[in-house]
């Protein structure tokens, strides 16, 4: 029993040591927006086929979309008529952007990543939004960590009206 004693007081030393950063690593996973929209629906987001890519004067931005997105846009969709079927998926990652040092060109490539907005079909859960549910997930470089935005699920209809007749989605699949 002393031995064990001992052993918990050096684990919960060497926690200490480490200001807890071994247990206190975020899960982006368990966050969930106040509508309902969780990051965790996302999960695998980061190894999604590239579907497009913009960019504004404040952000680039890489457009991914999970398999059934992907093999829907293969199809013909939106320009075939038909609607994305439920359970597409599509996240804008955003990062704020810098000039390339490295290349013997001028380029803006990636710095900071500020923000991943995601869009899931669920025409059940969706009917006001066109079947869409939308969320952002806030990135904090500082702390390393993401924050659900509190914004309706709702909150990227209004621009994306502007794209009904592509099933209110503004970037095709890219030729490659």
């Amino acid at each position: 029993m002393k031995n064990l004693k001992l052993t918990i007081a050096a684990a919960m030393a060497v926690l200490a040591a480490l200001g807890g950063a071994a247990i206190c690593a975020q899960d982006k996973y368990t966050l969930k927006t106040p509508d309902g929209v969780a990051f965790s629906y996302f999960r695998g987001y980061e190894d999604w086929a590239v579907v497009s890519s913009a960019r504004t004067d404040e952000v680039l931005k890489v457009i991914v979309a999970n398999p059934a997105m992907i093999a829907a846009y293969k199809a013909g969709i939106p320009g075939n008529g038909q609607p994305f079927p439920d359970g597409a998926m599509i996240a804008k990652l955003q990062w704020k952007p810098k000039k390339s040092t490295e290349a013997p060109f001028a380029v803006d490539v990636p710095d900071v990543f500020s923000q991943a907005f995601v869009m899931e079909k669920d025409s059940a859960r969706f009917p006001k939004s066109g079947g869409w549910g939308y969320a952002l997930f806030n990135y904090e470089p500082a702390s390393d960590t993401f924050a659900a935005d509190p914004s309706p699920s709702d909150c990227g209809h209004a621009c994306h009206v502007a794209v009904k007749a592509k099933d209110h989605i503004f970037h095709p699949y890219q030729k490659r």
